[in-house]
């Protein structure tokens, strides 16, 4: 049973690699027996993952490129295929929120900068379709593959002060579900897209909106324990294994699907008494 879930000796390509969930990604694909291809925009921090990786004993491959450019992208498709010959998942992990699109509590949607909300929105929405663009033809000639793309909470239901990257996010949820019809059905079966979405983990973006400088919880954070039925925050471990789940044979009839990591955050109510 336990090789139904096995990802050994897949090839996986993981944008954003370099930060905290892709890293950790990253980390547990090798693990499990992947060939990973750390991907971003700097060179120095991707050979320091490598190495991070190698280490572990794995199989790793740095590759420059810029998610938001086609161009760059088809460069490095070239370069994983030379190196591997195939490419069997696709991690789109390279996202996010942004100061500039983060309105504080006192502005209303008529005081963000449209600069912000573009930024955002290029970023999470063209930051995963591009790299399904260029990799997912890949897949499509192959005839199989998996990609997972990350969506969020936001994408449920309306989470204030952050209305670019609530829009990208349900745009990834609907994309998702779009093209995992579209390879299906002209493709064929074994290729399969899918989300996750991630509940609230506290990382390098939200650190300052969910922590106090004396590493107290935040109004904010408050609300979210409040609405999260296992009243904590995630670890960003406890994500690799629904990801991997579904780039294993396991999920081999699941695709256009949304899975919620979020300790519960999604079904609950709020605790209405």
């Amino acid at each position: 049973m336990n090789e139904i879930f096995s990802i050994k000796d897949k090839v996986a390509i993981i944008t954003g690699a370099s930060g905290v969930l892709g890293g950790s990604l990253a980390k547990s694909f090798i693990e499990a027996g992947a060939k990973v291809v750390v991907l971003g925009r700097n060179q120095a921090t991707l050979e320091a993952r490598v190495k991070e990786l190698a280490d572990l004993g794995g199989d790793a491959f740095a590759v420059e490129a810029n998610v938001m450019n086609i161009e760059s992208l088809e460069a490095a498709s070239k370069k994983i295929i030379e190196k591997y010959g195939k490419i069997d998942i696709l991690l789109n992990i390279a996202g996010g929120n942004i100061p500039a699109a983060t309105l504080s509590p006192e502005q209303s949607f008529f005081d963000m900068k449209i600069e912000g909300w573009n930024e955002v929105t290029n970023l999470n929405i063209n930051g995963t379709v591009y790299p399904s663009y260029v990799f997912g033809k890949v897949m499509a000639e192959q005839g199989s593959g998996s990609i997972v793309n990350i969506s969020s909470m936001a994408a449920y239901s309306a989470i204030t002060r952050v209305a670019g990257y609530s829009a990208a996010k349900s745009a990834i949820t609907n994309f998702t579900q779009w093209l995992a019809s579209d390879v299906a059905l002209k493709f064929g079966d074994k290729i399969r897209v899918n989300a996750v979405a991630p509940g609230f983990f506290i990382g390098d973006q939200n650190r300052a909106i969910l922590l106090n400088p004396d590493g107290s919880l935040t109004d904010r954070s408050k609300k979210v324990i409040a609405k999260t039925p296992m009243a904590r925050f995630g670890d960003v471990e406890e994500l690799n294994g629904a990801v991997q789940f579904l780039c294993s044979d396991a999920a081999s009839f699941i695709t256009g699907a949304l899975l919620p990591v979020d300790g519960g955050f999604s079904a609950f109510s709020g605790g209405i008494n």
